[in-house]
């Protein structure tokens, strides 16, 4: 089983996106169900993770609205104000929505906020704890920068399950990231965190990335983490900009080509299977 643990959709007619600056122009149109389905086909993809792209209640709803009528999308990860007193009753009531049952996970863009330390709010631990007493996943948007409060959160909420997307964003396109290496060491094995083999070809340069650039940085996460600890995504249609939705799948591949067939099909399959309680039935509703 293949899982696509990590794309998105979006359609800029409708809905502003910040992100999607001039320098993303080449993305800057609609993508939905029908643009991913013939890539998922032909790739072998089994189920895929949808992820939030905005801070919005009323995204989150559409999105596991279009979970449910997407046979291949077996998950979502929304997005709710952790800060929010009833943080447990907005979950709750996404839950009891239409596609409810496919909510897997929440995310926020913590590296667009000002305060490195901005996990570390007690309003913000107590509403990603609130994330695990729901049996949800809690994905950690980050980079090199916040990776020391992301470590003490994960420790501080050891019944949570963690997925740190993109691997904290390292410098690929520079070569070397050791701030980056620094706080991974620094992270090491917890039992609670996942880390999530996306959005690297567009941390390489776009025109003339090559695996061999990207292999350091996953071989780091291996040594730190190990195989069970890494769950492959797609991050499509972001990565469009540097690769075809094919060509990362193959990148993935090659990246940890080296590893057994057993590891191989975990980071390409089951661990995403593990960490956000996918069902692995599509005749299936629901987690």
């Amino acid at each position: 089983m293949i899982v696509d643990a990590h794309h998105h959709l979006w359609d800029p007619a409708r809905h502003d996106y910040p992100f999607l600056t001039d320098e993303l122009a080449a993305i800057r149109r609609p993508y939905g169900p029908a643009d991913l389905a013939p890539l998922v086909a032909t790739a072998g993809i089994d189920a895929t993770v949808l992820v939030q792209t905005r801070s919005s209640l009323a995204e989150t709803e559409e999105f596991l609205a279009t979970a449910a009528a997407t046979p291949f999308i077996r998950g979502v990860v929304g997005w709710v104000d952790l800060t929010e007193p009833s943080v447990d009753e907005t979950i709750a009531a996404l839950r009891a929505g239409p596609g409810g049952d496919l909510l897997v996970g929440i995310r926020h863009q913590v590296h667009d906020e000002d305060d490195p330390d901005w996990l570390g709010r007690h309003d913000v631990r107590r509403g990603i704890a609130a994330v695990g007493r729901a049996d949800l996943a809690y994905d950690l948007l980050v980079r090199s920068r916040e990776l020391p409060a992301a470590r003490a959160l994960v420790a501080a909420l050891p019944d949570v399950r963690f997925v740190v997307d993109h691997l904290a964003k390292p410098a690929i396109r520079v070569g070397t990231d050791r701030t980056w290496a620094a706080g991974v060491r620094a992270f090491g094995v917890m039992p609670n965190a996942w880390w999530k083999l996306s959005g690297l070809v567009t941390e390489a340069d776009w025109k003339a990335w090559r695996p061999e650039q990207i292999q350091p940085f996953v071989d780091e996460l291996l040594e730190v983490a190990g195989p069970q600890r890494l769950l492959f995504g797609s991050d499509w249609p972001v990565c469009l900009l540097a690769a075809s939705y094919v060509e990362v799948l193959a990148t993935a591949r090659w990246l940890i080509g080296s590893l057994r067939a057993t590891e191989q099909v975990a980071i390409l399959g089951t661990n995403a299977v593990e960490v956000y309680r996918l069902m692995t039935d599509p005749s299936r509703p629901g987690r």
